[in-house]
């Protein structure tokens, strides 16, 4: 039996178990050949962290959103992925970094240029990604 299954209280030193966005598509990295698919993949994980901290609950501000997205875009640039990819990626970069209105549509076009590297899992945290951004 473990502390998650035990019918007793946590104590109240214990931690809050943590939260791990996009499982999905961390673990479709880890499984993925070393090279495009992975390499795609570990780029979608990081603008889809990017575009969920955009979201109204999470919004972090201006400022530190667009220092992340010059980063991202930075470091997409340095990665060797598709130049579909690449161009679909480095746009939700940029929209990330500024009001989240074109969020959505750029979100759309990513889904699509990296559909064929995910795996069903993955492409359900996308979409659920966008639906938060299309409502």
């Amino acid at each position: 039996m473990n502390a998650q299954s035990s019918s007793f209280p946590a104590p109240p030193y214990a931690l809050a178990s943590p939260v791990f966005r996009f499982r999905a598509l961390a673990s479709l990295a880890s499984r993925s050949a070393l090279g495009g698919p992975r390499e795609v993949t570990l780029a979608t994980y990081l603008i889809a962290r990017l575009v969920d901290d955009c979201l109204p609950d999470k919004a972090l501000p201006v400022p530190a959103r667009e220092a992340r997205a010059a980063s991202a875009r930075a470091w997409l640039a340095n990665i060797a992925l598709p130049a579909g990819v690449r161009a679909a990626l480095s746009r939700l970069a940029a929209a990330t970094g500024g009001e989240p209105a074109g969020i959505g549509a750029a979100l759309a076009s990513v889904t699509s240029a990296v559909d064929a590297y995910l795996d069903p899992a993955s492409r359900s945290e996308l979409a659920r990604l966008e639906r938060a951004f299309t409502k």
